[in-house]
């Protein structure tokens, strides 16, 4: 924005007056592109709370890996048109959070942000708290609503929006992408196949390699302050066994970028710089390379049913690692390095002459619409036998195999107990055999969504698909193809689509029509039936036309808030009290270091606690790292949220409340020599009812970390990332 006449001068003054409210100023570069970040943590309750992913109510929190955060991106173009985008550590968004988000919003900036312009994405990760769904299908593995997880992520979200939005200042965006080519496998590859083969050879792959990144820079000091980028895999290093809450993959490599750049100066969480690891089109898409194998025999498994001897729990997929963590770690860091590449090299300036959204809610259920010639409608949702298997990510349970398409008389029955489906129902639905006809159950509530959110979000040439689910590779390749030939039909030729999985919602997943025929995992899971991606293809070319051609569209259908409804059903066993015995104190030191550490060692010690459930510490932590200064005093060098750092919660006893924390520390290879201890910090519910939860923190002895002359390369975090920036390095 310039003042190039008097009249324009004093606009110029009027926005600046008014702008540097919020943090702005007049000058922005690119247009007038105004451009802010945020960050905060979403860490949620870490002891005993069924997490969300797996379906599997006996995986509960106890304790923390990675510190889950909201990493904010708010864009203002020169008229004031003002979009957020929110990255969310999160298995996925909900309608609830999203609305509740809103609403907090709302009272701090009126009507700056609606449903129209704020786009929240998830990143999918498996080891986060659940309960803040209102769905009931979505509500059952994690035994209903918990409080905790629910305003944790609606509060963390609405908090790095709030930081983006006051931290606007002039912008210049730049983008680039690139291949990366060893971080993800298809999981449902015969599924894959049955797409036409003269659609399939338009690609190098059965899953998207590309990574699509956006570098945002300060237009008046040139420094960087953001990054963001979307590639579509699975947050499922970290298996169905895993305890600790986690980003996984895209928490390790957010992490590993903030803290690049920052030269390990700032804390995770405490950063200037953010940068998010976005999900794109991951439906089918794992990060576990080494592909299934038969747990008993080490032999293929059956490609078409994804089983060992007819059973899914002997079929499971291995990441590159030694171990899930590793795993986790290995793809976070291949990640890591393909953004920084992209990031350093990124040439392409984003002219960006204006930023507009368009949004509209659909009704899933009865969606019509012509293909080849003849006309279809979508179903009310049901999940298919198959969801039931599982993945090899993560296997179900009893007898249920992938690529059933006949089911059987014994689940038959159970499913006719809590729904029959009519034969209409089933006539929609087929191939399909319909486990759970959620689309006709209502108690407590609504099973699964029937109106879903599409939205579209340009940004001068980029244009942000917020895709409600998971989108196989094909069918995200499909909807980026026709938001193309929309834009391209309708002015907007130089366009750029970009898909931003798992957005505003979750509807479950959405394969092809072909692919929908063979009843694999994703197939069985894709709610509307066999042409819920044509529906959605349809309705986003409609959208991106709306876009191309500024047309408004009606806001469709509301979507429901079930908040009231869900909050009365939980089932999380409440604490009561802690206790740690007679003549023992909570903080108390039960396991101390050793005395001496070298750089690759690991340091542990164990204390007496209380339930984590007691304070989440959302901006603190449960365990530092302290190294002594100089002057005597202790410092702060590493907290739980580091990636090198576990914390993790057991209770000794449930009956008398005895719970111990037992803290890890990956001492990296350019630690400073000198002393240090760990602290553990936490809050304990005593014995008396009526009393208030108290706060204690106990500290280990002073052990001390020696020089090393030579190490050993294990490929560890504390070899591979540390030498430069890890913690111990600032």
């Amino acid at each position: 924005m310039t003042c190039r006449s008097q009249l324009s001068a004093w606009l110029c003054l009027i926005s600046f007056g008014l702008l540097s409210l919020f943090s702005t100023g007049c000058g922005a570069s690119g247009g007038g592109l105004m451009a802010g970040v945020g960050v905060a943590d979403i860490t949620g309750p870490a002891g005993e709370v069924p997490m969300m992913g797996y379906a599997k109510a006996s995986q509960k929190t106890a304790g923390i890996h990675i510190r889950l955060f909201a990493r904010a991106f708010v864009f203002r173009d020169r008229f004031g048109a003002t979009v957020a985008y929110v990255n969310v550590d999160a298995a996925m968004v909900s309608q609830m959070v999203k609305l509740r988000v809103l609403e907090i919003l709302k009272t701090k900036f009126g009507n700056t942000y609606t449903e129209k312009n704020v786009l929240l994405s998830a990143i999918h990760t498996h080891s986060g708290p659940g309960g803040f769904h209102g769905y009931t299908l979505y509500a059952i593995s994690t035994l209903g609503y918990m409080s905790d997880t629910f305003e944790a992520f609606s509060n963390g979200i609405a908090s790095s929006i709030e930081q983006a939005h006051l931290s606007l200042r002039p912008a210049r965006l730049f983008y680039n992408e690139g291949e990366l080519n060893d971080s993800s496998v298809s999981r449902s590859p015969s599924s894959y196949l049955l797409n036409p083969a003269a659609e399939r050879a338009r690609y190098s792959g059965d899953v998207d390699r590309t990574m699509q990144l956006l570098k945002l820079v300060d237009g008046s000091t040139g420094e960087p302050f953001g990054m963001l980028n979307w590639f579509p895999v699975h947050c499922t290093s970290l298996n169905n066994t895993n305890q600790m809450i986690s980003g996984d993959n895209k928490g390790w490599a957010a992490q590993l970028f903030e803290r690049y750049m920052s030269r390990g100066a700032q804390l995770p969480g405490k950063q200037k710089f953010v940068a998010a690891f976005s999900n794109a089109n991951e439906g089918d898409v794992s990060p576990n390379t080494a592909g299934p194998r038969c747990i008993d025999t080490g032999e293929p498994c059956d490609i078409l049913t994804s089983t060992c001897g007819g059973r899914t729990q002997k079929c499971v997929a291995f990441g590159p690692g030694r171990d899930m963590m590793d795993s986790a770690r290995i793809i976070g860091q291949r990640q890591f390095n393909k953004a920084l590449s992209l990031f350093q090299s990124a040439t392409r300036e984003v002219q960006v002459d204006s930023i507009s959204v368009v949004h509209q809610n659909v009704d899933m259920t009865n969606y019509e619409l012509t293909v080849s010639g003849k006309r279809v409608r979508t179903c009310k949702p049901a999940m298919g036998f198959s969801f039931a298997a599982g993945t090899t990510d993560g296997p179900g349970g009893f007898d249920f195999t992938q690529g059933d398409t006949s089911g059987n008389l014994f689940w038959n029955i159970v499913r006719s107990v809590l729904s029959k489906p009519s034969a209409e129902q089933v006539d929609c639905q087929k191939p399909k055999p319909i486990l759970l006809n959620t689309g006709y159950m209502s108690f407590p509530t609504q099973w699964q969504p029937s109106v879903v959110e599409t939205q579209l979000v340009r940004i001068g040439p980029l244009t942000l698909v917020a895709l409600p689910g998971e989108f196989t590779t094909m069918s995200g390749r499909r909807v980026r193809d026709a938001v193309r030939a929309a834009l391209e039909q309708n002015g907007m030729p130089d366009a750029t689509v970009i898909l931003a999985g798992l957005s505003n919602l979750y509807s479950s997943y959405i394969a092809t029509y072909e692919e929908y025929q063979a009843q694999r995992y994703e197939a069985a899971s894709t709610i509307y039936g066999p042409h819920t991606l044509s529906a959605y293809v349809d309705q986003f070319g409609k959208l991106a036309r709306a876009l191309a051609t500024n047309a408004s569209v009606d806001s469709g259908p509301p979507v429901p808030n079930l908040y009231n409804k869900i909050k009365s059903y939980s089932f999380i066993t409440p604490i009561v009290y802690d206790s740690v015995g007679i003549g023992r104190n909570f903080g108390d030191v039960v396991t101390q270091p050793k005395v001496a550490y070298r750089p690759g060692d690991t340091v542990s010690a164990s204390f007496r606690t209380g339930h984590p459930r007691n304070n989440m510490m959302l901006g603190g932590s449960f365990m530092m790292v302290q190294r002594k200064n100089s002057s005597g005093d202790w410092e702060e060098i590493c907290n739980d949220a580091c990636v090198e750092t576990r914390f993790r919660w057991q209770r000794t006893n449930a009956l008398l409340g005895h719970s111990l924390a037992h803290l890890d520390w990956d001492i990296p290879s350019c630690a400073r020599p000198g002393t240090y201890r760990l602290l553990h910090t936490g809050w304990y519910k005593p014995v008396l009812l009526w009393q208030k939860p108290r706060q204690f923190s106990g500290a280990t002895r002073e052990f001390q970390v020696k020089s090393s002359s030579a190490r050993q390369a294990t490929g560890q975090v504390r070899d591979v990332i540390n030498d430069m920036f890890g913690s111990g390095c600032n």
